[in-house]
């Protein structure tokens, strides 16, 4: 029975059981397709990474000796949607069974069931093979619970996998050094070099500029930095674990206008692509401490580790809880545009302008630019987030949507009501202030409220609270500070208001 077996552009897993031995009658397709670089605009480095990533897997495939079946962008038999080109594959190659792996987003993963249903041959989808949980695991974890936090189920984790644990107590006392990982960088700290990757795209630059895909960003280095096979992914974490855990945890929130990356390990686009798996790194990262452990403090670690099985897999869990509903979620009924300034960094405000800029040079920011400078702007000026969504799915080289939706529209933007945050995640400027030299050297002043040079966020802030005072005021978490404003002059409260209202009228201007 000749198979087809379909690979999708992150699901490079070269240690996926389907790829352990050949097989004369199985033969795999992989395609670059305009159905997945228009559906949302991404970064140009997003395209490149993921086409030179999927080229130079088909090509360990081919040397491994499997069969496979490839089609670039600009391919002339490429019909450019997955459902034209499988069929045109299973009618030539004459296809008696079709299998393909479990779709990590919810629009792929309908599109290739309704597709199987109207196939007149035996079809079959297959795990992943790289998470630590199953798809359903979380919504089972939390079946019958009110709230869902993500810190019963990281516990729950670290027990089932016996990481970081003494018995069924957590190693060194506690479970979470998260007021540890809240330091500010000022330079004393020296940080490596980083490790670049210089990744020859010249072919994959020139076929997306003959295609026509729009992008956004910028491509100024002309090589791609980031891992895009397996063997690169595992020497990023060994550089990682050498170089950058010792201060990881310190510093992972940490943000500065001199430095990109800090400590963080740079290993989120190899990941979700699945070159290397979060098995792989967490037990690469635990081996190292072990060995090492007279000189790495347990925080640094832990606070690595919890990003990897708390956060990432809860994502993912409360992805294929919540959707198709989640992605249309507003529950504070925000609508407001989106400046235009996220698509140049042209902007008066520091931390904006170096966390946007970033960005479209690099497809990169770190979660605290991501949650704390853009996302807490875009929420305070009641941003719809669905203008959120599309930019944030966008602008990253790891942008996935499994991931990528519910940080922004749960995480950033509260648009869910507290399903995943259990209170919005906005601060004035003294958080930026408190994180990062951003306020340093900034056109406005980080302690003035209504004056023509107040930092945007202080009004923004107060405005915000005032504004969605019927969702927020019963939150628990945010008692303290509506007491705060309900103490606030009544004069000085409209002042507040005037300056914010007049931000968020002409964001551009700002």
């Amino acid at each position: 029975m000749k198979t087809l077996r379909l690979i999708l552009g992150d699901q490079l897993n070269i240690k996926h059981s389907w790829f352990s031995k050949t097989h004369d009658d199985v033969l795999y397709c992989l395609f670059e397709m305009r159905q997945e670089t228009d559906y949302v605009t991404h970064h140009i480095q997003k395209v490149i990474g993921f086409f030179a990533a999927m080229r130079q897997f088909s090509e360990d495939l081919k040397s491994a000796g499997h069969q496979l079946h490839y089609l670039k962008i600009n391919d002339k038999k490429n019909q450019q949607k997955l459902v034209d080109n499988l069929s045109e594959v299973i009618k030539n190659e004459k296809i008696e069974k079709f299998e393909y792996i479990h779709p990590d987003e919810y629009r792929l993963d309908e599109q290739l069931k309704t597709f199987c249903n109207q196939l007149s041959i035996e079809c079959k989808a297959v795990s992943a093979e790289h998470f630590y949980t199953q798809r359903n695991d979380l919504a089972q974890f939390f079946e019958g619970k009110k709230q869902y936090l993500m810190e019963n189920f990281y516990r729950d984790m670290r027990r089932k996998h016996d990481i970081l644990m003494v018995g069924d107590q957590p190693e060194g006392g506690k479970w979470n050094y998260d007021k540890s990982n809240r330091n500010k960088w000022t330079g004393d700290t020296e940080i490596p070099q980083y490790k670049w990757f210089k990744n020859h795209v010249d072919d994959v630059v020139q076929d997306i500029e003959k295609s026509g895909i729009k992008t956004i960003g910028y491509f100024k280095t002309k090589t791609f930095p980031y891992p895009i096979t397996r063997k690169q992914a595992l020497e990023q974490l060994k550089y990682f674990c050498e170089q950058l855990l010792v201060h990881f945890g310190d510093f992972q929130d940490a943000m500065h206008t001199d430095e990109t990356y800090l400590f963080h390990s740079r290993l989120s686009f190899a990941m979700n692509l699945k070159l290397v798996s979060p098995k792989d790194v967490v037990n690469t990262v635990m081996n190292y401490y072990r060995k090492h452990g007279d000189d790495i403090h347990i925080s640094q670690v832990e606070g690595f580790v919890r990003q990897i099985i708390g956060w990432r897999e809860y994502m993912r869990g409360m992805y294929w809880m919540f959707m198709p509903e989640y992605k249309t979620k507003n529950q504070l009924d925000n609508k407001n545009a989106l400046p235009d300034f996220f698509w140049t960094g042209n902007t008066k405000m520091n931390c904006l302008k170096h966390a946007i800029t970033n960005s479209l040079e690099n497809g990169y920011a770190q979660h605290i630019q991501r949650l704390m400078v853009t996302g807490n702007y875009a929420l305070l000026t009641q941003t719809n987030p669905d203008e959120v969504d599309q930019w944030y799915l966008g602008i990253y080289v790891d942008a996935v949507e499994w991931v990528q939706i519910t940080n922004t529209r749960g995480m950033s933007q509260f648009a869910d009501g507290g399903k995943i945050a259990t209170k919005p995640y906005v601060s004035s400027g003294s958080y930026i202030n408190k994180m990062s030299n951003y306020c340093d050297n900034c056109h406005y002043n980080k302690s003035k409220k209504v004056e023509e040079d107040a930092c945007p966020f202080n009004s923004l802030y107060w405005n915000f609270l005032d504004e969605k005072r019927e969702f927020l005021a019963d939150n628990y978490r945010m008692k303290m500070m509506y007491s705060i404003l309900d103490k606030m002059d009544s004069s000085q409260l409209q002042k507040i208001k005037e300056r914010a209202h007049h931000i968020i009228n002409n964001q551009d201007a700002y």
